[in-house]
């Protein structure tokens, strides 16, 4: 993340203000949909342009946060307008058999509002958790509600760091690159093990 945070910032500190929010704002809300966008680089950056005086911090964090909470509940929408059509054809019985969704949906209406608030914190796991949370027909306020108080709390964080980083600031990159690095490995190890699970119950079914 070094040396793409460092390109982000010679980059913004060439845009004006205004700019600089609507960046922030776009890649925060993109992550949703496409998890490759490395929002949390842009929020470490908009973080060090508030501590250097380019941007307020409070209204970046704001932007970033509003912006990540509309994108999740975007997805969440679009899960529960279209996802259970979309399961019901053969391609979606295919990759999601009826009782696997049932189990899903069991899930889900016990334990939806920890699943979405950890997955908030892995990567690749914010863009697929709330799809699933709308399909399941998990009510609204139970998922947005953890879906905004863990991108505060981890936004929040980041935002705050890259923002009172100063002259510890390649410390405070190294750590958050590392934290990165972490979660990005738990999200995988729980990614397989997710698989293997929803391989296992469908050799059962069958």
């Amino acid at each position: 993340m070094g040396g793409l945070v460092d390109r982000l910032i010679e980059w913004m500190q060439g845009l004006s203000e205004a700019l600089v929010y609507v960046v922030i704002g776009l890649f925060a809300a993109v992550e949703n949909v496409f998890p490759p966008v490395p929002a949390d680089a842009i929020a470490l950056t908009g973080g060090f342009l508030a501590g250097q005086g380019v941007v307020n911090p409070w209204i970046a964090f704001l932007i970033v946060w509003i912006c990540n909470v509309a994108g999740a509940l975007l997805v969440y929408w679009l899960g529960r307008r279209y996802g259970p059509a979309l399961f019901d054809t053969r391609a979606g019985r295919f990759l999601v058999q009826p009782k696997q969704m049932a189990r899903l949906a069991s899930v889900y209406d016990r334990h939806g509002a920890k699943v979405i608030f950890v997955s908030r914190f892995l990567p690749a796991f914010r863009a697929v958790v709330p799809i699933f949370a709308g399909t399941t027909g998990m009510s609204f306020w139970r998922a947005a509600v953890p879906i905004a108080v863990a991108s505060g709390a981890w936004y929040g964080l980041i935002v705050y760091l890259g923002a009172t980083a100063g002259q510890n600031w390649d410390r405070i990159r190294a750590a958050v690159d590392a934290s990165g690095r972490w979660l990005a490995i738990a999200a995988a190890i729980l990614a397989v093990i997710v698989v293997w699970f929803w391989w296992k119950s469908r050799k059962q079914e069958e």
